[in-house]
Protein backbone atom coordinates (compact mmCIF):
# COMPACT_ATOMS: atom_id res chain seq x y z
CA UNK A 1 0.00 0.00 0.00
CA UNK A 2 0.64 3.66 -0.91
CA UNK A 3 0.30 6.74 0.71
CA UNK A 4 0.59 10.16 -1.28
CA UNK A 5 1.86 13.18 0.22
CA UNK A 6 2.82 17.10 0.19
CA UNK A 7 6.36 17.01 1.47
CA UNK A 8 8.61 20.12 1.56
CA UNK A 9 8.05 22.71 0.11
CA UNK A 10 4.66 22.76 -0.47
CA UNK A 11 4.19 20.70 2.64
CA UNK A 12 5.19 20.92 6.10
CA UNK A 13 7.84 17.75 6.14
CA UNK A 14 10.84 16.98 4.40
CA UNK A 15 10.48 13.59 1.90
CA UNK A 16 12.69 11.68 4.18
CA UNK A 17 10.44 12.52 7.46
CA UNK A 18 7.51 11.56 5.57
CA UNK A 19 9.42 8.17 4.45
CA UNK A 20 10.69 7.20 7.89
CA UNK A 21 6.83 7.62 9.35
CA UNK A 22 5.14 5.73 6.06
CA UNK A 23 7.50 2.89 6.96
CA UNK A 24 6.29 2.52 10.55
CA UNK A 25 3.16 2.76 10.09
CA UNK A 26 3.45 -0.23 7.28
CA UNK A 27 3.31 1.14 3.86
CA UNK A 28 5.11 -0.08 1.09
CA UNK A 29 6.00 3.73 -0.63
CA UNK A 30 4.87 7.20 -0.87
CA UNK A 31 3.92 9.24 -3.69
CA UNK A 32 5.54 12.64 -3.67
CA UNK A 33 3.21 14.78 -5.15
CA UNK A 34 5.29 18.34 -4.63
CA UNK A 35 6.89 19.35 -7.32
CA UNK A 36 10.08 20.02 -6.29
CA UNK A 37 10.62 18.05 -3.01
CA UNK A 38 12.85 15.68 -5.28
CA UNK A 39 16.20 15.91 -6.99
CA UNK A 40 16.06 14.05 -10.46
CA UNK A 41 17.97 11.21 -10.76
CA UNK A 42 21.34 12.07 -12.42
CA UNK A 43 21.77 15.44 -10.96
CA UNK A 44 24.77 14.84 -9.64
CA UNK A 45 23.90 16.21 -6.59
CA UNK A 46 24.25 12.61 -4.39
CA UNK A 47 21.58 12.02 -1.67
CA UNK A 48 20.79 15.50 -0.95
CA UNK A 49 20.95 18.98 -3.17
CA UNK A 50 19.37 22.03 -2.39
CA UNK A 51 16.26 23.87 -3.34
CA UNK A 52 16.11 27.53 -4.49
CA UNK A 53 15.35 28.27 -1.02
CA UNK A 54 18.31 26.30 0.80
CA UNK A 55 16.20 23.20 2.16
CA UNK A 56 17.24 19.92 0.69
CA UNK A 57 15.97 17.95 -1.76
CA UNK A 58 16.38 14.71 -1.54
CA UNK A 59 16.99 12.13 -4.17
CA UNK A 60 14.19 9.34 -4.22
CA UNK A 61 17.16 6.34 -4.91
CA UNK A 62 18.58 7.62 -1.41
CA UNK A 63 15.85 7.89 0.83
CA UNK A 64 14.55 4.39 -0.48
CA UNK A 65 17.88 2.73 0.30
CA UNK A 66 17.04 4.81 3.76
CA UNK A 67 14.20 4.09 4.89
CA UNK A 68 12.98 1.00 2.91
CA UNK A 69 9.93 2.51 1.21
CA UNK A 70 9.63 2.94 -2.21
CA UNK A 71 9.63 7.03 -3.22
CA UNK A 72 7.97 8.08 -6.09
CA UNK A 73 8.20 11.24 -7.94
CA UNK A 74 4.98 12.90 -8.56
CA UNK A 75 3.47 15.92 -9.07
CA UNK A 76 0.04 17.90 -8.36
CA UNK A 77 -1.62 20.53 -10.75
CA UNK A 78 -3.41 23.17 -9.12
CA UNK A 79 -4.33 25.73 -12.05
CA UNK A 80 -7.11 28.21 -12.19
CA UNK A 81 -8.68 26.83 -15.35
CA UNK A 82 -8.45 23.94 -17.58
CA UNK A 83 -6.33 25.33 -20.41
CA UNK A 84 -3.72 26.41 -17.74
CA UNK A 85 -4.01 22.29 -16.29
CA UNK A 86 -3.49 21.26 -19.89
CA UNK A 87 -0.82 23.09 -20.82
CA UNK A 88 0.82 21.78 -17.22
CA UNK A 89 0.05 18.13 -18.04
CA UNK A 90 2.10 18.14 -21.36
CA UNK A 91 4.53 19.91 -19.18
CA UNK A 92 5.02 17.45 -16.50
CA UNK A 93 3.25 13.76 -17.99
CA UNK A 94 7.09 12.58 -19.95
CA UNK A 95 9.08 13.56 -16.68
CA UNK A 96 7.04 13.03 -13.48
CA UNK A 97 6.05 9.48 -12.95
CA UNK A 98 2.35 10.26 -11.77
CA UNK A 99 0.59 13.39 -12.78
CA UNK A 100 -2.27 14.35 -10.46
CA UNK A 101 -4.73 17.49 -11.33
CA UNK A 102 -6.50 19.43 -8.58
CA UNK A 103 -10.14 19.67 -8.62
CA UNK A 104 -13.02 21.30 -6.70
CA UNK A 105 -14.10 23.22 -9.26
CA UNK A 106 -16.66 21.79 -12.21
CA UNK A 107 -14.40 22.72 -15.44
CA UNK A 108 -11.48 21.37 -13.91
CA UNK A 109 -13.35 18.04 -12.36
CA UNK A 110 -14.05 17.43 -15.73
CA UNK A 111 -10.97 18.16 -17.62
CA UNK A 112 -9.18 15.63 -15.41
CA UNK A 113 -11.28 13.17 -15.74
CA UNK A 114 -11.28 13.37 -19.97
CA UNK A 115 -7.88 13.42 -20.20
CA UNK A 116 -6.08 9.85 -20.19
CA UNK A 117 -2.51 11.40 -19.35
CA UNK A 118 -4.14 12.40 -15.90
CA UNK A 119 -3.58 9.60 -13.65
CA UNK A 120 -5.86 11.08 -10.48
CA UNK A 121 -8.45 13.68 -10.16
CA UNK A 122 -7.68 14.43 -6.65
CA UNK A 123 -9.56 16.61 -3.87
CA UNK A 124 -12.66 16.62 -6.22
CA UNK A 125 -15.19 17.67 -3.46
CA UNK A 126 -12.93 20.75 -2.11
CA UNK A 127 -14.54 24.26 -2.30
CA UNK A 128 -17.64 23.39 -2.59
CA UNK A 129 -17.23 21.03 -5.42
CA UNK A 130 -19.39 18.85 -7.00
CA UNK A 131 -19.22 15.31 -8.83
CA UNK A 132 -21.66 13.69 -10.66
CA UNK A 133 -22.52 10.18 -12.76
CA UNK A 134 -21.51 11.93 -15.83
CA UNK A 135 -17.92 12.70 -14.43
CA UNK A 136 -17.82 9.28 -12.69
CA UNK A 137 -18.36 7.74 -16.84
CA UNK A 138 -15.58 9.75 -17.87
CA UNK A 139 -13.41 8.77 -15.30
CA UNK A 140 -14.20 5.01 -15.71
CA UNK A 141 -13.82 5.29 -19.47
CA UNK A 142 -10.41 7.23 -19.33
CA UNK A 143 -9.03 5.34 -16.51
CA UNK A 144 -8.96 8.15 -14.35
CA UNK A 145 -8.77 7.55 -10.43
CA UNK A 146 -10.43 10.08 -8.02
CA UNK A 147 -9.20 10.31 -4.91
CA UNK A 148 -11.05 9.78 -1.71
CA UNK A 149 -9.75 12.38 0.75
CA UNK A 150 -10.01 11.83 4.01
CA UNK A 151 -8.02 14.47 5.13
CA UNK A 152 -10.88 16.97 6.43
CA UNK A 153 -12.79 13.84 7.77
CA UNK A 154 -9.82 13.33 10.05
CA UNK A 155 -8.57 17.03 10.90
CA UNK A 156 -11.96 19.12 10.59
CA UNK A 157 -14.04 19.41 13.29
CA UNK A 158 -17.88 20.45 14.01
CA UNK A 159 -19.86 21.22 10.79
CA UNK A 160 -16.45 21.01 8.56
CA UNK A 161 -16.39 17.52 9.75
CA UNK A 162 -19.49 16.52 9.19
CA UNK A 163 -19.46 18.02 5.63
CA UNK A 164 -16.99 16.46 4.61
CA UNK A 165 -18.10 12.92 5.53
CA UNK A 166 -21.09 13.91 3.58
CA UNK A 167 -18.93 14.32 0.47
CA UNK A 168 -16.76 11.36 1.49
CA UNK A 169 -20.53 9.49 1.49
CA UNK A 170 -21.94 10.88 -1.86
CA UNK A 171 -18.71 10.63 -3.62
CA UNK A 172 -18.24 6.68 -2.96
CA UNK A 173 -21.91 6.49 -3.88
CA UNK A 174 -21.29 7.49 -7.33
CA UNK A 175 -17.52 5.97 -7.82
CA UNK A 176 -18.89 2.81 -6.86
CA UNK A 177 -21.94 2.04 -9.32
CA UNK A 178 -20.02 3.74 -11.75
CA UNK A 179 -17.28 1.41 -10.92
CA UNK A 180 -14.77 4.39 -11.34
CA UNK A 181 -11.06 3.67 -10.46
CA UNK A 182 -9.89 5.14 -6.92
CA UNK A 183 -7.58 5.97 -4.75
CA UNK A 184 -7.42 6.68 -1.30
CA UNK A 185 -5.21 9.61 0.87
CA UNK A 186 -5.31 11.21 3.71
CA UNK A 187 -3.51 14.31 1.82
CA UNK A 188 -1.25 14.59 4.62
CA UNK A 189 1.21 17.92 4.77
CA UNK A 190 3.87 16.82 7.87
CA UNK A 191 4.36 13.80 8.87
CA UNK A 192 2.89 13.94 11.82
CA UNK A 193 -0.84 14.07 9.65
CA UNK A 194 -0.24 10.37 7.89
CA UNK A 195 -1.99 8.03 9.47
CA UNK A 196 -1.81 4.22 9.50
CA UNK A 197 -3.91 1.99 6.98
CA UNK A 198 -6.08 0.90 9.96
CA UNK A 199 -7.12 4.04 10.83
CA UNK A 200 -8.22 5.06 7.10
CA UNK A 201 -10.32 2.19 7.25
CA UNK A 202 -11.90 3.14 10.00
CA UNK A 203 -12.75 6.92 8.01
CA UNK A 204 -13.86 4.73 5.37
CA UNK A 205 -16.13 2.76 7.78
CA UNK A 206 -18.24 5.52 8.64
CA UNK A 207 -19.22 6.57 5.05
CA UNK A 208 -19.63 3.06 3.90
CA UNK A 209 -17.12 1.62 2.67
CA UNK A 210 -15.85 -1.67 3.56
CA UNK A 211 -12.19 -2.41 4.78
CA UNK A 212 -10.91 -4.03 2.03
CA UNK A 213 -12.33 -1.31 -0.73
CA UNK A 214 -10.27 1.23 1.48
CA UNK A 215 -6.56 -0.72 1.45
CA UNK A 216 -7.68 -1.46 -2.33
CA UNK A 217 -8.07 2.61 -2.61
CA UNK A 218 -4.27 2.44 -1.03
CA UNK A 219 -2.55 -0.04 -3.36
CA UNK A 220 -4.39 1.96 -6.48
CA UNK A 221 -1.37 4.45 -6.08
CA UNK A 222 1.23 1.48 -6.40
CA UNK A 223 -0.76 0.19 -9.14
CA UNK A 224 -0.53 3.22 -10.88
CA UNK A 225 3.53 3.72 -10.20
CA UNK A 226 4.04 0.28 -11.30
CA UNK A 227 1.97 0.84 -14.70
CA UNK A 228 3.52 4.64 -15.55
CA UNK A 229 7.03 2.93 -14.46
CA UNK A 230 6.46 0.15 -17.17
CA UNK A 231 5.49 2.96 -19.93
CA UNK A 232 8.35 4.76 -19.05
CA UNK A 233 10.94 2.04 -19.67
CA UNK A 234 12.62 2.22 -23.07
CA UNK A 235 11.40 -1.56 -23.95
CA UNK A 236 7.64 -0.19 -23.83
CA UNK A 237 5.48 0.17 -27.16
CA UNK A 238 1.93 -0.59 -25.74
CA UNK A 239 0.07 -2.40 -23.91
CA UNK A 240 1.25 -5.77 -23.84
CA UNK A 241 3.90 -5.05 -26.44
CA UNK A 242 7.51 -4.90 -25.80
CA UNK A 243 11.06 -4.32 -27.42
CA UNK A 244 13.16 -7.39 -28.16
CA UNK A 245 15.95 -9.03 -29.54
CA UNK A 246 14.46 -9.07 -33.06
CA UNK A 247 13.06 -5.60 -33.21
CA UNK A 248 16.63 -3.86 -31.63
CA UNK A 249 18.77 -6.07 -34.49
CA UNK A 250 16.10 -4.35 -37.10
Amino acid sequence: MYEAVHAHPDGEATVARHAATAARHGYDGIVVRSRDALAAAGDGGGAVATGGDGSPVRDPEAVREEYGVDVVDAVEIDASDPTSASGAVGNYRSDRTVVCVVGGDDALNRFAVEQERVDALVRPMAGGGDFNHVLAKAARDNGVHVEFDFGPALRATGGKRVRALADLRKLREIVDHYDAPYVVSANARSHLQLRAPRELVAVGEAVGFDAEAVREGLRAWGDLVERNRERRSEGFIEPGVRLGRYEEDG
